[in-house]
């Protein structure tokens, strides 16, 4: 209280303000994954070796083993035999001829492939569905 020149006194008033806060739900979103699943078809090129051995007698003496050699696509592998006679002698007893045949096929199979994608759902504070986005797709 303050005096003034009669001496009465004058009481001062204040008003003060306070502020509160508090958090209120006004919405929620829920997000969920949906796994989708799509059938494709795998496709390769596939290769095949074959080979094919032919015997060929020969039944020829030779002084020598001749080496392996190869003629073309043909791999000719000497087999020898030792042969006693008065003397010995060496006898080309055949030949394998190889040949390496490749063959070629394209084949197909079937296959799931999975795709997962967010489903985001907005909702109100007493959990109904506002709407419904599909977002990110991976």
């Amino acid at each position: 209280m303050t005096h003034d020149q009669t001496g009465e006194a004058v009481p001062l008033l204040e008003e003060e303000m306070r502020v509160n806060k508090r958090s209120v739900a006004t919405g929620k979103v829920r997000v969920r994954s949906v796994v989708d699943t799509i059938e494709e078809v795998a496709r390769a090129a596939l290769a095949e070796d074959r080979v094919e051995v032919t015997r060929v007698p020969l039944n020829r003496e030779v002084s020598a083993a001749p080496p392996v050699r190869t003629e073309g696509e043909v791999t000719i592998v000497p087999v020898m035999e030792e042969v006693l006679v008065v003397e010995k002698r060496l006898v080309l007893k055949e030949e394998l001829h190889i040949r390496r045949r490749v063959t070629h096929e394209n084949v197909e199979v079937p296959v799931t492939l999975r795709k997962q994608r967010a489903v985001i759902e907005r909702l109100t504070a007493d959990g109904q569905v506002i709407t419904e986005d599909e977002e990110i797709k991976q």
